[in-house]
């Protein structure tokens, strides 16, 4: 069973596309130590992107540099989400793809999750999909000022109201266990 919440483009690995994929081991380190690699993983995508974007003057150098900044948060906030939510029992893999796609760049972010928090997880998913995100963060921080959560969706609002992301998610089953669910997350940006 397959579900898609947003509009989800499909990831083009053509020969004539130009994209970059990273597959993580999801299990081979604890989280604490793999929290350090999220950020250089980051770094490392946002630097290899640029290179596609030459700067020619104090314009495109501004431009380039916040496209920079922002693939660099995104990436860094889709890695840190999808290992703190693996689900630990899961031995596949944590993979992360970049592409760049007419004038976009679309980052893929694929991990496993335990099957009874999917409906859950849902339900707030399209709550971001379909409210005013602004009026959400600000709930949302005043409801973690009282409450400690992890999953407050506090880091899905910051990239979709700082650095205009767009979000979809696809939720699939795995075909050998019915316990976990592949979800793939896409951040689309201009």
């Amino acid at each position: 069973m397959m579900q898609i919440l947003g509009d989800f483009i499909e990831r083009d690995t053509s020969e004539n596309s130009d994209f970059l994929m990273i597959n993580f081991s999801a299990t081979s380190t604890p989280l604490k130590q793999r929290w350090r690699n999220n950020g250089l993983s980051a770094d490392f995508l946002a630097d290899y992107l640029t290179t596609f974007f030459p700067c020619d003057d104090d314009k495109s150098l501004q431009q380039r540099t916040e496209l920079k900044e922002g693939v660099n948060f995104v990436a860094n906030e889709l890695l840190e989400n999808a290992m703190k939510f693996n689900f630990s029992a899961s031995k596949y893999p944590i993979r992360l793809f970049m592409g760049l796609e007419k004038k976009q760049i679309l980052l893929y972010v694929s991990n496993y999750i335990d099957a009874s928090v999917v409906n859950n997880w849902q339900y707030k998913l399209n709550e971001i999909l379909r409210e005013d995100t602004h009026k959400l963060f600000m709930e949302q921080l005043i409801k973690n000022d009282k409450e400690q959560k992890i999953d407050s969706g506090l880091g899905y609002l910051s990239m979709i109201n700082d650095w205009n992301a767009k979000f979809a998610w696809k939720f699939e089953s795995v075909k050998d266990d019915e316990n976990v669910q592949k979800v793939t997350v896409m951040a689309q940006l201009s």
